[in-house]
C-alpha cells in the first residue's frame, strides 16, 4: 500500500469560456476502468448536443491505467492535455470530461492545448484535491483509574482518536500516520507504566484536503 497519495474528494464540475467556447470541465473519482467510462458516457449523454466531450482518466496505485481521447479535437490537443494535466497534479483514481461547445473563434492548435488544460484545472479544483494518508488503528486499553492520564496524553498530542468503548476497561482506537507506530506504542506503554493493553487493528487511508491546484499549473 501507498503510504500516501492525491485524488479528487468526488466529483465536481465547473466551467470557463475561452473565446466565446464555452469549456466545462467534469471531475469524478473513479477506482476501475469500467467506472471511468461510465463517468465519461453520463457525461457525453447530458452533452449529447456538444461540440465535444473530450476525456481521460489515471487509475491504479501506480498509474497503470491511463486512458484520453480527443473526440473528434485535432490528435494531441484535448485529450493528451487532460491527461498530462492530471498527472501533474499528482491525482490519482480520477477521470475527467472537458465539454466543448463552440463559440464560433478557433483556437489553434496552442490554444486548444490551453484551453483543455484549463479545463481540466476547472474540473479538480470543482472536485477538490485530497491527501489520502496511510494510518494504522492502535487501540489502547487501560483501567478506568488510568483513563484521565491516557485522555489528557490523546488531547494534547492532537492524535485522531476513531472511537472509544467504555466496558469493564476503556479502549481507545487511535489512528496513527504510518511509520509512527513504534513511538506510539512506546510513549503510551511508559505512560501507563506498562499497564496499557495494546493491538495493531486494519490500517485505512485517512482524508485530508490539500491546497486546491494553482494558477501556475493552470497556464501549463
Amino acid at each position: 500500500m501507498l503510504t500516501e497519495y492525491k485524488t479528487v474528494a468526488g466529483y465536481g464540475e465547473d466551467y470557463i469560456v475561452i473565446e466565446r467556447s464555452r469549456f466545462i470541465g467534469y471531475a469524478q473519482r473513479v477506482t476501475t476502468e469500467e467506472e471511468a467510462v461510465a463517468f465519461i458516457a453520463m457525461i457525453k449523454k447530458k452533452h449529447w448536443d456538444a461540440t465535444h466531450n473530450c476525456s481521460a482518466f489515471v487509475i491504479g496505485e501506480n498509474d497503470q491505467i491511463q486512458r484520453s481521447s480527443d473526440d473528434g479535437e485535432p490528435s494531441g490537443t484535448a485529450g493528451k492535455p487532460i491527461l498530462e494535466c492530471i498527472k501533474k497534479n499528482g491525482v490519482k483514481d480520477t477521470a475527467v470530461v472537458v465539454t466543448r461547445y463552440f463559440g464560433g473563434i478557433k483556437l489553434g492548435a496552442g490554444g486548444l492545448v490551453r484551453a483543455y488544460t484549463a479545463g481540466t484545472v476547472t474540473a479538480l479544483k470543482a472536485a477538490k484535491i485530497v491527501i489520502h494518508t496511510l494510518h494504522q488503528t492502535i487501540s489502547v486499553s487501560v483501567d478506568y483509574t488510568w483513563w484521565g492520564k491516557v485522555e489528557n496524553e490523546l488531547r494534547v498530542g492532537e492524535y485522531r482518536v476513531s472511537g472509544t468503548d467504555f466496558t469493564d476497561k476503556v479502549t481507545a482506537h487511535v489512528l496513527i500516520p504510518e511509520g509512527e507506530q513504534d513511538a506510539f506504542v512506546a510513549r503510551f506503554t511508559d505512560l501507563t507504566n506498562g499497564q496499557a493493553q495494546i493491538s495493531l487493528g486494519e490500517k485505512e487511508y485517512v482524508e485530508v484536503p490539500v491546497e486546491a491546484v494553482g494558477d501556475e499549473q493552470e497556464e501549463a
